[in-house]
This record gives C-alpha cells, sequence and structure tokens, in this order.
C-alpha cells in the first residue's frame, strides 16, 4: 500500500488498514512506560502541590520544580479499578489503570518525555522521565545547546533556555492493540500531551515554543532512540525569559545544516530498555510513514500560515459575553475523566456553552515555528458541534466563529440518530449528550504545504485543541470524551466541510455526567 493510499484510508476507510483476523494479545502487551536500565537515576520529590494558583515565577527553576512539573505533565496520578461486563453477561472482569493527567487512547500512553536541563544541582545533560517510578535517567551527559540549536535550524537561542523537553512516539506501545490505526492515535497522544504541557507551563512561569520541524536523525541520535521503534514528534524549549529573546532566534552561520553531518558530532549511545512484550510484531506502515516524514536539511523547514475559516452557515447567532475562565488547574486535572456510558442528558446553558468554546478557542494559540514571531497566527484547526437542547439555541449543526464569538448554524434539527449510527463501537450514548463537538482540519491534511510531516503535525494541533476542550469542559463541571471510532464521511456530511477542503478529525461528546464506579486512589504526596 502507497502512503498516500495508507493516510486515505486511515480517515475514511480503516477497515482496508487493518489485517483480517487481528487479535490482541493482551498477555504480551506492553508496558504504558518505558524503563530504563542500569543507568544514573536521580530521584524527584514526591511532596507534590496539590495547588498550582499563586506561583511565584522562578528567577531559574530548581530540580524540585522540575518534578511538580513533570508530574502535572504526564505523571502517573492515579490508580483505579473498574468492573466491566464482556458481551455475555455472565462474563465480568476486572481492569486496572494507571491514570495521567493527560488522556490517551485505550489508556496505552504512546508518548514518552525526554529533557536536556540546564539547571542547578544536576549534571548538565539529557535525562528521560520515568514516570513509574517519577525520576531522571541520564542518558548523555554534557551542553547541548550548539548541537540543538542547529538541529532546530538555529531558530532558537538555547543558550536562554534552561530545558528542553522531546516528545517522542514509541510505535509498538499501541501498535500492538490498534495496529495501524496505532500511526493516527499517535499523533492525536503527542497533541494532548502537548496541549497539558504548555498549559502546565504557564502556571509555573515557563515560556515555551513548540518545534515541529527539527533533523529528526540528530535529535533522536542525541537521545539515543532506536527510529525503528520510537522517534520524537515535537521539540519544546522553556524559558524564564521573554520569548522574544530566544525563539525565532538566527544567528550568522551560514549555509545548510545536514542530520547525518550533525551526528557525526556525538558519539553513539544504546541503553537497554524494558518494555515486557516479548513478541513484538513488525509495523512496516508506520515505519515508512515515520521515515517519509523525516527532515534531513534545515532546508526542508517551512514557514506556514492557517487558511481563514470560511464556512457555509446560513444563520448567524450570537453567544453571550463571557470573561476567561479562572480556575486550578491542579484542581481542574483531578476531576477530569472520559465519563464513556455515564453521560447523563442534562440541561446545557447558553452561558456554559459560550464559556467552554471560548475558554477553548482563547487558550488554544500558542507560540510555533509554523507561525513563525505572528502575535495572533490564524488556526489551522476548528471546531464544529451538533447541538441539542442547549439552553436558547435551536437544535442543529454549527461552526464556532472565535473570531466573532458566535455559531454559525450549518443544518437544523437533530443529528444523534446520524452521528450514533456513525460509531464504530456504542461506548458512548449520544442521545445522552446535549454537546457533540469535532475538531476539523485540512483535508489534504498538510501535505501540501509541509509533505507528509503535515499528517501528524496536523493530529498534534487537533490534540492540543482536544486538551484545551477537556480541561474547560471539567472546569464548568461537565465532562467531554475524545473519540476516533466515528464515521468521518457521514459527519463531513453533516458540516458539508467537503465543500470547504476540510475534514473531521477526531470527535468529541460533551455533557453532564454521573461520578464514575470506580475505586480510585491517588497518588501523590
Amino acid at each position: 500500500m502507497n502512503l498516500e493510499a495508507f493516510l486515505h484510508n486511515l480517515h475514511f476507510e480503516i477497515d482496508k488498514i487493518q489485517p483480517p483476523g487481528w487479535e490482541v494479545d493482551w498477555e504480551d502487551a506492553p508496558l504504558a512506560y518505558k524503563l530504563y536500565r542500569g543507568l544514573p537515576v536521580i530521584p524527584l520529590s514526591p511532596e507534590v502541590p496539590l495547588t498550582l494558583e499563586g506561583r511565584e515565577t522562578p528567577v531559574k527553576p530548581d530540580l524540585r520544580g522540575i518534578g511538580h512539573f513533570l508530574w502535572y505533565v504526564y505523571g502517573i496520578t492515579q490508580f483505579c479499578q473498574s468492573v466491566y461486563t464482556s458481551d455475555s453477561e455472565q462474563a465480568m472482569g476486572l481492569t486496572q489503570l494507571k491514570r495521567r493527567y493527560a488522556p490517551s487512547g485505550g489508556s496505552l500512553y504512546p508518548n514518552e518525555l525526554y529533557m536536556f536541563l540546564k539547571i542547578e544541582d544536576l549534571p548538565a545533560g539529557v535525562y528521560h522521565y520515568d514516570v513509574a517510578h517519577h525520576r531522571l535517567v541520564l542518558l548523555r551527559e554534557g551542553n547541548f545547546d550548539s548541537y540543538l540549536a542547529r538541529a532546530l535550524g538555529n531558530r532558537c537561542d538555547m543558550s536562554a533556555c534552561f530545558g528542553t523537553v522531546f516528545v517522542s512516539t514509541m510505535f509498538w506501545k499501541n501498535f500492538f492493540k490498534y495496529n495501524n490505526f496505532a500511526y493516527r492515535l499517535q499523533g492525536l497522544d503527542a497533541g494532548v500531551l502537548i496541549g497539558q504541557l504548555l498549559e502546565v507551563a504557564k502556571r509555573f512561569g515557563f515560556e515555551s515554543g513548540v518545534y515541529f520541524q527539527f533533523l529528526d536523525q540528530a535529535v533522536n541520535h542525541l537521545l539515543g532512540l532506536s527510529e525503528k521503534e520510537e522517534s520524537v514528534y515535537a521539540v519544546i524549549p522553556l524559558s524564564v525569559e521573554p520569548a522574544t529573546n530566544w525563539f525565532n532566534y538566527r544567528n550568522d552561520v551560514d549555509g545548510d545544516v545536514n542530520a547525518a553531518e550533525l551526528c557525526c558530532e556525538l558519539t553513539e549511545v544504546q541503553h537497554d530498555h524494558y518494555v515486557r512484550s516479548l513478541r513484538v510484531k513488525e509495523y512496516p506502515m508506520l515505519i515508512k510513514m515515520n521515515e517519509a516524514s523525516m527532515l534531513e536539511s534545515v532546508q526542508s523547514f517551512r514557514q506556514f500560515a492557517g487558511k481563514m475559516n470560511i464556512n457555509c452557515g446560513s444563520q448567524s447567532i450570537p453567544l453571550p459575553h463571557v470573561d476567561r475562565l479562572s480556575y486550578d488547574l491542579a484542581s481542574v486535572c483531578r476531576k477530569r475523566h472520559s465519563p464513556g456510558t455515564d453521560f447523563v442528558l442534562g440541561k446545557v446553558s447558553q452561558q456554559q456553552l459560550a464559556t467552554l468554546l471560548k475558554e477553548a478557542a482563547t487558550s488554544f494559540p500558542y507560540r510555533n515555528d509554523l507561525g513563525g514571531v505572528r502575535k495572533k497566527p490564524e488556526s489551522r484547526v476548528s471546531l464544529y458541534g451538533c447541538l441539542y437542547g442547549v439552553e436558547g439555541i435551536p437544535d442543529g449543526a454549527y461552526h464556532y466563529d472565535s473570531a466573532n464569538h458566535a455559531l454559525q448554524r450549518i443544518r437544523p434539527g437533530d443529528h444523534r440518530l446520524c452521528l450514533q449510527q456513525g460509531m464504530f463501537l456504542h461506548n458512548v450514548n449520544l442521545f445522552q449528550v446535549p454537546l457533540c463537538l469535532h475538531v476539523a482540519g485540512d483535508k489534504d491534511h498538510l501535505k501540501t504545504a509541509l509533505g507528509y510531516r503535515g499528517y501528524r503535525i496536523q493530529q498534534m494541533e487537533a490534540g492540543m485543541l482536544v486538551q484545551r476542550l477537556l480541561l474547560a469542559a471539567s472546569a464548568i463541571g461537565i465532562g467531554g470524551h475524545p473519540l476516533l471510532g466515528f464515521d468521518v464521511s457521514s459527519c463531513d456530511e453533516i458540516y458539508k466541510l467537503n465543500a470547504l477542503g476540510k475534514t473531521s478529525l477526531i470527535q468529541i461528546p460533551v455533557g453532564p455526567c454521573r461520578p464514575r464506579p470506580l475505586l480510585e486512589g491517588s497518588l501523590h504526596g
């Protein structure tokens, strides 16, 4: 299968990318976290603060603060047990999950976090965040400012940054369950994680910028990753200095920077790590997509603005004026969960809807290497939704016009039956959900402007917007549940997206929900 056909089927005809008779070997499932062996470790403080409000911006972060930061971004926060019933009414089972604040498809967490750190009380170097033990594992000691700056195309003054986060994807960690569909999930999961990281960074007073374009081979070489099993998807420098001092930095270095030549500056490192699976199956399409997405020269880097969200709405309904939400992120993260079958049909007011949409859209803009230094770059993803029973708003399918804080009606009526029939797994009763939202983006998945790397960038940006939605929903006391098991074509038809060259990327039912029947234990000091 060629890559064009693979991406089309990945989005519109999922059955064509799955081998017949695929069965999940749960007995040989990988761990949801990577464990390095035989390397120096630095324990992080388990005394995590229970609130992120009222924090003072640090002059320079210390090891204790970095530990708190990492825990709120990706640490294991809860141990949960729940009972499920199989197709047979007689068969019941117990599922156990180790939750984190960023949701993940199937709770498999295919992403890993690495950091290049230059702080007191810690040797400068590259570290892996060992979430299982809440500690750092030293992978390579030294100062790599110059190396990283060139791997980013000299677009970041690394000397002004105290640290850099690398978000990677381990292919096997969710391929074992989802097969080739894992490729779509991995980008979204990475985006949700990045969205959480950026929100936590704000609370810690860190300035951040997301680099989607970098010399892959050089960055993976720095971390000692095998590109057949894991690859970095995003590089995020952190600083306590104003971003104008370091982001989009250009020095007087002329000429091209080549990944292969850059790798020659560092000796190769190979570290032993444990994933638990004894029978790791091959995933050739994921490797082919990853290789096709790699950048080997800084001459390949592009800047790319979003398009104006022109839509075919026939009626504009202004939403009530609302102020930005003010909430304790720590408290909201603790409350957030994916309701699944626990949605209950209840009233959603215009005020709630307006707050949800405005907060998600207003908190979404972020500094990145695609838009450069634009203060208000146009978004490459947008929000649509099918509304039912919302106070003062006729049932129908709408586009959210964030610039004017208004809904533009596309199709009137109750679309819940069509949406429910388009579900591949009926794990959510959409008749119990007043808001069924969709994140939409360009149908060509940014391939025209950014090549195959555009697909995973688009998925990451969709995931970043999803996390803002989930946090906003939790802050106003309702729940959201991201879903990929839906018929994209029928949703595109509801919103008339084909005429706009856009498509639905992910579905998020949002509404009131009851507490889940879980035995939960918090994991914090």
